[in-house]
């Protein structure tokens, strides 16, 4: 097993179908075990499990930073710059709507990043995001 721990996430969907395709087909993540209830997906190594619910997506509001309303309940990866670039190319082609389109945050400061941000068809926020420098992932 991976040195690094893996996170696992369980989140509200109110369709498992359409997290199936999403998750499945759109951001390329293997599908593990499975129930009517909920389904596994591999998350770029990282287990998450995509739970039917009536309540699923429910928006809890947006908080600014550096100029852009971010949701506060979200998830998502830190990626090298250039499978940044390979998602956020694949996305458009495929035609996700971004809430924030693919950018660098936080330019010239501590912390500066790529980042994007687009949601599932349940409406969970879901962010992408790379730094030059790894170190830059705590800077304050």
């Amino acid at each position: 097993m991976n040195e690094r721990p893996r996170f696992h996430l369980a989140f509200p969907v109110h369709d498992l179908e359409a997290a199936r395709r999403f998750y499945g087909d759109v951001l390329g993540c293997p599908e593990g075990r499975s129930s009517p209830e909920w389904v596994d997906f591999d998350f770029f190594g990282h287990q998450i499990v995509a739970h039917l619910s009536a309540s699923a997506g429910a928006c809890e509001g947006a908080n600014e930073v550096d100029g852009e309303q971010v949701p506060v309940r979200h998830f998502g990866l830190i990626v090298s710059p250039s499978k940044f670039r390979e998602i956020s190319d694949s996305l458009k082609a495929k035609k996700v709507r971004f809430i924030i389109e693919p950018q660098v945050r936080f330019q010239g400061q501590p912390g500066e990043q790529f980042t994007m941000f687009f949601l599932d068809p349940s409406g969970n926020a879901l962010e992408i995001k790379a730094f030059e420098d790894e170190s830059a992932i705590f800077a304050r």
